[in-house]
C-alpha cells in the first residue's frame, strides 16, 4: 500500500502542476485581426479609424462615417513551427512539427449616424484565440499535444462628436470564451503495477465574461489625427469537464469530474497617430500595450477529487506587459483602388525560462499588404500577412510540467484576410 501511495503522490504531483500550466496558454494569444484593411496596414487603424472596423481599433472614429454602414469578413490563419526536444535520459534530439491547421476568426460591424452629434455601433469579433496541435505521441505530450482557444465578443458602442475635432465613445463588452486542452499523463512504469501506458487527459469548458471600452479621436489638423482606445480586463470563470481515458479505476485514480477555473484576460490600450502629407497618401504609427502582468496565477478546482484529498491546483505565472508596434501606409492609386502595406513588431510576454508548448513562440515580425476596391457603395478589402517568429533556444527542462530541454525554430504563419463593406 505504501508503494501504491507513493506512486499516486508522484503521478498526481506532476498532473496537478501540469494542469495548472496548461491553462497558461503560452505566448501571445491575443488576436488583432480586426479587418482585412487593418491587417494590410499592420493594425495601424487607431488614428485613422475611418471605416466600420473602427469598432475594433478605435470606436470614437465612427463619427467619421455618415448614414448606415456595415462590414463583414474573416481572416484565415495557418500557423506552423518546429520544436527540437532533448531526451533527459539518452540525450537524443527529436524535431517535431506542429500539425497543419487553419483558424478563421470572423468580424462583423455596423455603424449608424443617429444625429449630427450621436452615432451607434455594434461590433462582433474575436479578441483572443489560439490553436496549437502536435502528434499525440510527440515527446512534449506530457505538457500539451492540442490547445484550442476560441472567443467571440459582442460590443455595442455609442460615439459622440463633442466638437468638430473631438469625438468620444464608450461601449460594453460581452465575451464568450471556449477552451479545449489535451495532454498525456505518464502512469508508469511502476514496479508493483502492470504497465498500462499513457493516460489521456482532456479539459474542456466555456464561459461568458463582461467588460467595457472607452475611446477618443481628435483631428488636430487637416493632415494630423490622433486616436486612443482602452479595453478593460474581462474575467472568465470557465466551467467544464476534465475527462480521462485509460483510467486506473481499480486504484481510485483519475476520476472524470467537472472542473472550473478563473482567468483574467488582460486590458489593452491602443494609441495611434495618422498623417496625411498629401491628398492621396496616409501614414500611421500606432502601438498596443497589453497588461499581461495581471495574469499572475491560475487555480483549477475539481468538483470531485480526482484522487483522495486532491481537488484543486494553483500555478504561478511570470508574464510581463508587452508592446505591439504598428506602422501602415495607404495610397489611393485611383478612385476605385487603394494600395496598402504595413509592418508590425509584436513583443513576446513570456520569458524563455517559463515557456511551454501551447504556443512555441518568441517575438514576432509581421509584413503585410493588400488592396482595397471600390464599386458604387461596395468596398472589398483583401490582405496578406507573413508572420515570422524569432527562434528561441535554450528553453530549460521543467520535467514536472512536461517541458523538455527545447529549441523553437522556423515558426511562421500566413494570414489571408477579406472584408466586404456596404454604405446604405
Amino acid at each position: 500500500m505504501r508503494g501504491k501511495s507513493c506512486f499516486q503522490a508522484a503521478v498526481m504531483g506532476a498532473l496537478v502542476l501540469a494542469i495548472g500550466v496548461q491553462l497558461g496558454f503560452g505566448a501571445g494569444f491575443a488576436l488583432y485581426e480586426g479587418s482585412a484593411r487593418g491587417n494590410a496596414l499592420g493594425g495601424a487603424m487607431v488614428g485613422r479609424a475611418d471605416d466600420p472596423s473602427a469598432l475594433f481599433y478605435n470606436p470614437a472614429g465612427i463619427t467619421q462615417l455618415p448614414g448606415l454602414q456595415v462590414m463583414g469578413g474573416a481572416t484565415a490563419i495557418t500557423p506552423g513551427t518546429e520544436v527540437t526536444t532533448t531526451d533527459p535520459v539518452t540525450g537524443d534530439r527529436t524535431t517535431t512539427e506542429t500539425e497543419d491547421n487553419v483558424w478563421i476568426p470572423p468580424h462583423l460591424y455596423a455603424t449608424y449616424q443617429f444625429t449630427d452629434k450621436v452615432w451607434f455601433g455594434l461590433g462582433i469579433f474575436s479578441p483572443f484565440g489560439l490553436g496549437t496541435e502536435f502528434d499525440e505521441d510527440w515527446p512534449g505530450r506530457y505538457n500539451s499535444y492540442e490547445a484550442i482557444i476560441q472567443s467571440l465578443t459582442i460590443n455595442p458602442n455609442i460615439a459622440v462628436k463633442v466638437t468638430d475635432k473631438l469625438s468620444l465613445a464608450a461601449g460594453l463588452e460581452a465575451m464568450w470564451f471556449d477552451l479545449s486542452l489535451k495532454k498525456k499523463i505518464p502512469t508508469g512504469p511502476p514496479t508493483q503495477l502492470p504497465a498500462v501506458g499513457d493516460l489521456d487527459m482532456g479539459l474542456e469548458g466555456d464561459s461568458f465574461g463582461y467588460g467595457f471600452n472607452l475611446a477618443g479621436h481628435y483631428k488636430a489638423l487637416s493632415w494630423l489625427s490622433l486616436g486612443i482606445s482602452y479595453r478593460s480586463q474581462v474575467k472568465q470563470h470557465v466551467e467544464g469537464e476534465a475527462d480521462f481515458t485509460n483510467t486506473l479505476s481499480p486504484f481510485g485514480l483519475f476520476r472524470d469530474t467537472d472542473a472550473s477555473g478563473t482567468i483574467t484576460l488582460p486590458d489593452e490600450l491602443f494609441l495611434g497617430i495618422a498623417f496625411y502629407p498629401i491628398e492621396r497618401l496616409s501614414l500611421e504609427i500606432s502601438g498596443v500595450w497589453t497588461r499581461w502582468s495581471t495574469y499572475d496565477e491560475l487555480t483549477i478546482t475539481f468538483d470531485d477529487p480526482i484522487v483522495p484529498n486532491v481537488n484543486s491546483s494553483t500555478a504561478e505565472k511570470k508574464w510581463h506587459d508587452t508592446w505591439r508596434i504598428q506602422f501602415g501606409v495607404e495610397y489611393k492609386a485611383t478612385d476605385w483602388l487603394d494600395l496598402r502595406a504595413g509592418y508590425t513588431f509584436d513583443e513576446e510576454p513570456v520569458d524563455t525560462e517559463f515557456t511551454d508548448y501551447l504556443v512555441p513562440a518568441n517575438d514576432r515580425h509581421l509584413f503585410s499588404f493588400g488592396p482595397g476596391f471600390y464599386w458604387n457603395n461596395f468596398t472589398l478589402d483583401l490582405s496578406y500577412t507573413y508572420l515570422m517568429i524569432e527562434d528561441r533556444e535554450d528553453v530549460p527542462a521543467r520535467l514536472n510540467q512536461g517541458i523538455l530541454e527545447s529549441e523553437f525554430h522556423d515558426g511562421d504563419a500566413h494570414l489571408f484576410g477579406l472584408s466586404l463593406a456596404y454604405k446604405f
